[in-house]
């Protein structure tokens, strides 16, 4: 399966420029050859090329599948980014493929790295949606302060923050899982951790403190680990 970003109307579909050339100049694709097409949003169309040119192609709708493979849960994982920025590309390759709905950075007292690429992260974050055939694109948000994150009003959400404070009060995430929460906040520190006046600052924002087992992870390793027992949770139980 070929799968590409475009936008659709009506039974039409058209490529984002940036497709368009890849299509046209990278895999020399012709009229009447069949694509896939996602808006991202959960839609995914079996198409057939009409138009091509290096700007642009457009394409006849052949089949539309509206929420394809919608998943059960929605994810929002808030990260602080590592020092070493291959790291957390790494995350955000494999937790797309597993299946994350929102990404956003986080920047706390003990973070390593105080600005970001965002949009070479969301190249990464759509070359992994279209590898892995999924038709939601992960939404991205750019580094956030902690206090401004955190004031923010996630209703209905199970808000998490891990931490490996063993002296403060900690639930382990399986039990938080346990519950089948329909949207999940949690929260992941830098290798420097939380520090503890942002731990206690969480919890009476409504935080639950949790933990992912008794092993100590690096960071990026700790994000993964919550969204594979995520994706487990909801769809192999």
């Amino acid at each position: 399966m070929k799968l590409f970003f475009g936008t659709f109307q009506g039974n039409h579909a058209f490529l984002s420029e940036e497709e368009s050339n890849h299509f046209a100049k990278v895999l020399r694709g012709n009229e009447g050859d069949i694509i896939h097409v996602t808006d991202g949003n959960g839609n995914l169309a079996k198409c057939e090329v009409t138009q091509v040119t290096k700007k642009s192609v457009e394409a006849n709708v052949i089949e539309l599948q509206e929420n394809f493979e919608q998943k059960k849960y929605y994810l929002h994982v808030a990260i602080a980014p590592t020092k070493t920025m291959e790291r957390i590309e790494f995350f955000l390759e494999k937790a797309t493929e597993i299946g994350i709905d929102e990404i956003t950075f986080l920047q706390t007292f003990h973070s390593e790295r105080k600005n970001i690429k965002i949009e070479r992260l969301e190249k990464i974050v759509q070359s992994a949606t279209k590898q892995s055939l999924k038709a939601y694109l992960p939404k991205m948000n750019d580094l956030t302060k902690f206090n401004d994150f955190i004031k923010q009003d996630f209703k209905d959400y199970k808000k998490c923050i891990a931490h490996c404070e063993n002296d403060i009060e900690r639930t382990p995430y399986n039990q938080i899982l346990s519950e089948q929460p329909e949207k999940v906040l949690i929260m992941i520190g830098p290798e420097g951790d939380f520090s503890r006046d942002e731990i206690k600052t969480a919890y009476e924002k409504g935080f639950n403190g949790i933990s992912l087992g008794s092993q100590r992870f690096r960071t990026e390793t700790a994000a993964l680990q919550a969204v594979f027992a995520t994706d487990w949770a909801y769809n192999h139980k």
